[in-house]
C-alpha cells in the first residue's frame, strides 16, 4: 500500500511539471509584456526617416520611423500606444529574410502592415487591422522588414505591393 501511495505521488509530480511546462511554452512571446505603467510612458521616438517610393521610383510619401531592430523592440512594437501622428509608423528590422507574421494583441491602434522582402519591395499589406485581436497577420512570402502604419494610410497614399521603401537612420 505504502508503495503505490508513493506511486501516485511521484505520477502526480511528473504529471504536474509537464502540464506547467506544456503550458509555459504556448505562452507567445507578447504574453510576457506588461502594459505600460504611468511611469512607463511609451512615447514615439524618431530614429530615421522613411520613404515610399512607386516601382518605377516615383516618390510617394516620407514618414519618421522608429526602429524595432532589437528582439525586445519588435516583442513590444506598438502595444499599449494609445496614439501615433499619420507621418509615423514603426520599422521592424529582422535577422533574416522569411515568412514573418504579426498579431495585435495589447495593440490599442488599429494599423496598416506593410511587409517587405530584402530587396526592398513591399511583398504584403494587411489594412485596418482589428485591436486586440489575436488573429494572425502573415506575409504572403518571405520578408525582412515591416512597417506599422495607421489604418488607412496605405489606401491614403496609394500604397500597393510592388512599391518600394528606402529609409535613413538620423539618431
Amino acid at each position: 500500500m505504502k508503495s503505490k501511495t508513493v506511486f501516485a505521488i511521484i505520477f502526480l509530480f511528473i504529471f504536474i511539471t509537464a502540464f506547467t511546462s506544456c503550458k509555459e511554452e504556448k505562452l507567445k512571446v507578447s504574453d510576457n509584456v506588461k502594459p505600460a505603467t504611468q511611469t512607463e510612458i511609451y512615447k514615439f521616438h524618431k530614429d530615421g526617416e522613411l520613404t515610399f517610393t512607386t516601382k518605377d521610383g516615383e516618390y510617394i510619401t516620407t514618414i519618421d520611423i522608429e526602429l524595432a531592430d532589437t528582439q525586445e523592440k519588435r516583442v513590444r512594437g506598438l502595444m499599449f500606444r494609445e496614439h501615433m501622428k499619420e507621418n509615423q509608423g514603426m520599422l521592424f528590422v529582422f535577422p533574416r529574410e522569411e515568412y514573418q507574421s504579426f498579431w495585435m494583441k495589447n495593440t490599442i491602434l488599429p494599423l496598416d502592415m506593410i511587409f517587405v522582402n530584402k530587396k526592398r519591395e513591399i511583398v504584403t499589406i494587411h489594412k485596418n487591422t482589428t485591436p486586440y485581436s489575436e488573429q494572425t497577420y502573415p506575409s504572403t512570402e518571405p520578408a525582412i522588414y515591416v512597417i506599422e502604419v495607421n489604418a488607412g494610410f496605405t489606401d491614403k497614399y496609394g500604397i500597393k505591393v510592388g512599391d518600394k521603401i528606402n529609409w535613413r537612420i538620423v539618431r
